[in-house]
């Protein structure tokens, strides 16, 4: 039964206070109980094997367990603080999931689908990263000028028009099916990058790859958001955003490729086939949701208000957020002088506290709530990005490192809400319009930079304003979002709370 178990052995005083906690049935990380034989079984946990045992030796109480944990991909992320928290038994008895964990507990087939959607974040990262992060050494060598180079980032955004159907396909066939698809699709399209003879058909290679790793990352959020618990749906946004922060980093760690010749940018396309591995696991383990598989009604009407506000916040955001990221790596070459080794370092080192922002924010949207935590965060968040346009040397290292940090903590509770105020049957539909409105909003600030630079404008004065986005998405959320923390989503959206009628479309399982 346990091939490849992990055991952890502890000896405790066999006096009555640690035989009280030892013999009785765990419930943190994982809920216990007891056979037959006198030992534990798990009964509730993310395990795919799980055994614990307990016996006296001399004036000494010996607990073995064994176990083998259901997460692909990233078990090796948690080893240690899953084995921590099974040692830690004998001083306290805690009858709640570790800190380090989901608020709710999770089974074994929520590990397992958090394992193969957080590895499909990487590469929908990667494939959604590589353009921003070659495009200037691409545009170098085909001589384009800044408009050009705005105007390529925007058509590169425009594809989404490509992920749209898919997102609508997904509500009807399932979500499985069109995430198998994009997993593959979208590495083996943005790969063809690596021949383009023109900046124009580079252009249009991404235009196709890119929103395939967009409908990737749409249905990865749905996913998440019909399999999570509720209280652990932006925790697991969180996981989601942390993997792929290290698809992005894969992307700009290949990025000192570019600096071995005027066309070895191509290079860092290349890579991209590494993602295929990810397509082959997606395609053999991933499941069809359990909520797609209950009875439900197909495309009901939108919610246009909730669409409306969520659409304004989404191309709000991305007015300040896109042309931020875009422009960020052009700024590090034309005004401080960077080489794209130097841009891969900046881009790390400032990138990497993000990561441990969106713990923070997943925990803290989960158990506090998302509006007060995105009405704090968002504000400090653009202040400190602005100031890396604006400030040199160590201050602006420091700028983008904070800005980094704070942004993550708002992204859990903010990036949640696309998925949490939709039902069933269009979820997936809502999720790429979503999408689509963020690309536009990003295309707008693109445009509106690339242009003011061209004319001279400083890239302070520009990010400056297209910041004052931030504070539209502050107020909409503040005055129509409502709070959706600790909330199912069968109460946040009644449709899916009782069977579809007779007469309407229905999926059976």
């Amino acid at each position: 039964m346990f091939g490849t178990e992990k055991t952890v052995v502890r000896r405790w005083p066999a006096d009555p206070d640690h035989r009280r906690i030892i013999d009785a049935p765990r419930d943190d990380l994982v809920v216990e109980r007891a056979t037959d034989a006198g030992e534990f079984e798990q009964e509730q946990g993310p395990f795919r094997a799980y055994r614990r045992s307990v016996v006296t030796e001399g004036d000494e109480l010996v607990e073995t367990t064994q176990y083998r944990l259901t997460i692909p991909w990233f078990a090796w992320l948690f080893a240690l603080p899953v084995r921590w928290t099974l040692q830690r038994r004998g001083a306290v008895h805690r009858s709640a999931p570790p800190w380090w964990a989901p608020p709710d507990r999770i089974d074994e087939r929520q590990a397992l689908v958090l394992g193969l959607l957080a590895a499909a974040s990487m590469s929908s990262a990667f494939t959604n990263t590589l353009f921003t992060q070659t495009a200037q050494f691409a545009a170098d060598d085909f001589g384009v000028s800044d408009t050009g180079f705005g105007n390529a980032m925007s058509v590169v955004r425009l594809g989404i028009v490509i992920a749209l159907p898919l997102a609508a396909i997904a509500d009807r066939v399932g979500r499985q099916r069109v995430m198998r698809f994009a997993a593959w699709a979208a590495p083996l399209i943005c790969a063809l990058g690596a021949v383009a003879p023109t900046f124009p058909t580079l252009v249009a290679t991404q235009s196709v790859g890119r929103p395939l790793g967009l409908a990737l990352d749409f249905l990865i959020a749905v996913v998440v958001a019909e399999e999570m618990p509720r209280n652990s749906r932006a925790y697991a946004v969180s996981v989601m955003a942390m993997a792929a922060g290290l698809g992005a980093g894969i992307a700009v760690m290949a990025l000192p490729l570019a600096d071995l010749g005027p066309s070895a940018w191509r290079l860092v396309y290349v890579v991209t086939l590494i993602w295929l591995v990810v397509a082959v696991d997606i395609t053999r383990r991933l499941p069809e949701t359990t909520r797609f598989e209950r009875p439900h009604v197909i495309a009901p009407p939108l919610d246009k208000s909730r669409f409306a506000i969520l659409a304004i916040v989404a191309i709000c955001a991305n007015f300040f957020v896109a042309p931020a990221s875009g422009f960020q790596n052009r700024y590090l070459d034309e005004v401080r002088g960077f080489s794209a080794s130097e841009i891969a370092l900046f881009t790390l080192i400032t990138a990497t506290p993000a990561g441990l922002g969106l713990v923070v924010g997943g925990k803290l949207a989960d158990i506090r709530g998302r509006r007060r935590l995105i009405a704090i965060t968002i504000p400090v968040a653009t202040v400190l990005v602005l100031g890396s346009f604006v400030v040199a040397g160590l201050p602006m290292w420091l700028a983008a490192f904070g800005g980094g940090f704070v942004g993550g903590i708002a992204y859990p509770a903010l990036a949640v809400y696309r998925a949490e105020l939709f039902p069933t049957g269009n979820r997936g539909r809502a999720a790429g319009m979503l999408t689509a409105a963020a690309l536009l909003g990003g295309i707008g600030g693109l445009q509106l930079v690339g242009r003011l630079l061209d004319r001279g404008a400083g890239y302070g004065t520009v990010i400056g304003l297209v910041a004052l986005g931030q504070l539209v998405v502050v107020v909409v959320v503040l005055r129509w979002f409502p709070e959706t923390a600790h909330r199912t989503l069968e109460d946040l959206n009644p449709e899916d709370a009782t069977p579809a009628p007779t007469d309407a479309p229905r999926l059976s399982p």
